[in-house]
């Protein structure tokens, strides 16, 4: 897409997968399952050790609330893109370079 940027950023909260330093914008790429989504991916729950998965999984989920609320606050504009939205290359596509070009109201969004 010619955007320019950056990958995992350590210095940042969360150490986010897709930085666009000059553009003040971050792309953080989830798993559904990992990180909760409310899809149907995301709302498995395991059998197998259900109370440990359940709760590192919450603790996931709480911990990207924490890093995107505090790289707002330091003016990062934040995207989430979550891996069941990878199976639509063009829709994912349309939608990062709304993020990318400006779209201020489609950046304040996390799912």
């Amino acid at each position: 897409m010619g955007f320019r940027y950056g990958l995992h950023a350590k210095n940042l909260p969360g150490k986010p997968d897709i930085v666009f330093a000059s553009r003040r914008k971050i792309v953080f790429v989830h798993g559904c399952f990992w990180h909760k989504h409310n899809c149907r991916h995301g709302s498995i729950s395991p059998v197998t050790n259900a109370d440990y998965w359940s709760g590192k999984r919450e603790r996931n989920a709480q911990r990207d609330k924490e890093n995107i609320k505090a790289l707002r606050k330091d003016g990062w504009k934040v995207l989430v893109v979550w891996e069941c939205s990878t199976r639509n290359p063009e829709s994912l596509r349309r939608k990062l370079e709304r993020f990318l070009r400006g779209d201020s109201a489609q950046g304040n969004k996390s799912n």
